[in-house]
Order: C-alpha cells, then structure tokens, then sequence
C-alpha cells in the first residue's frame, strides 16, 4: 500500500511539473502575464541564444550588408548571454540546466533558411528575428517583473534592454 501511494505522489509530482511547462510552452503563461518557472526561464532563453547564434551564423554567409552586420552583433551579443546564464548555473546562484541542442522547432527553421538564397534568405531571416526577439523580450520581461530567482530575475532585467533594442533593430530591418 505504502508503495501504491509513493508512486501516486511520484506521479502528481511529475504531472505538476509537467503542467508548469505546458504552460509556458503552449503560451498560456505569455498570455496571462505569468512569469516562467526558472527552469524554463532557463531552457527557452538558452534555446533562444542557440538559435540566435545558429540562424546568425548562417546570414554572415548567406545575407546582404545590412544583414551580415545585424547577424555579427546578434552573435556577439547571444555569445555574451550565454557565457553570464552559464555562469549564474556555473556558480551555483540559478538551478537548472540550458538547453545543448537546438530544440526541434528551432532547427527546422535554421534547416529551412539554409536552403534560402538571396533576398528570400534575407526576408526569412529577418522575419524569425523579429518573432524570436518579441518572443525574447516577453520571456525576459516576464520573468524580470516576477521571476522566482533573485539572481535571475536581476539578469533579466539586466538583459531585457538590449533584447528590446535587437528587436526595434530586426522590426527597422524588416521595413527595409
């Protein structure tokens, strides 16, 4: 009986948890103003700078001038907030773990701008800049006002202003 019971808690455990994540991951916590978990503050804002660095990486090969240079700082930039999240982890002050893959749904949009060229590579780019630093500026803006991680929460407040100006940038680009 003991067992029956341990492993029922077990279950409601891992099914809260899984909710918490559902959440996030289905938009409902964007919607409502809801501040991530930290560990999926976590995840979505690694799995945020690999895709920035990824897809970036490809325009310096693939883009126009004005594509190249936003892509150089979205690679400069992304780099440095990967180095000072690891390094909260690192350091013991953030539990959880970043991603060390591109999730599923950021490496089919990085496969599908390979296969561009030209102004339609430049066109794709900067549209999936544009979605990923809305997406970028909600998350840290949400975990910022209500993060349950002190130390998180300041870096991402610390870190939300220069989201917001990528995304003005990319918004500016996409006008062109």
């Amino acid at each position: 009986m003991k067992k029956i019971a341990l492993a029922a808690a077990a279950l409601m455990a891992a099914t809260s948890a899984l909710a918490q994540s559902a959440t996030e991951s289905t938009g409902v916590n964007s919607v409502l103003g809801v501040a991530p978990k930290t560990e999926d503050f976590v995840m979505k804002a690694s799995a945020s700078d690999m895709f920035e660095i990824e897809s970036s990486k490809l325009a310096l090969q693939k883009g126009n001038d004005a594509t190249k240079t936003f892509a150089q700082q979205m690679i400069t930039d992304h780099e440095k907030t990967t180095m000072e999240l690891k390094g909260l982890i690192d350091g013991g002050k953030v539990k959880g773990a970043p991603v060390t893959a591109l999730p599923e749904d950021h490496r089919e949009e990085v496969d599908d701008l390979a296969k561009l060229n030209g102004a339609e590579f430049d066109e794709e780019y900067i549209d999936d800049q544009v979605d990923a630093h809305e997406d970028a500026v909600d998350l840290f803006r949400r975990y910022a006002a209500e993060g349950e991680n002190a130390d998180l929460k300041a870096w991402a407040a610390k870190t939300l202003p220069a989201l917001e100006h990528h995304y003005k940038m990319a918004q500016d680009l996409d006008k062109s």
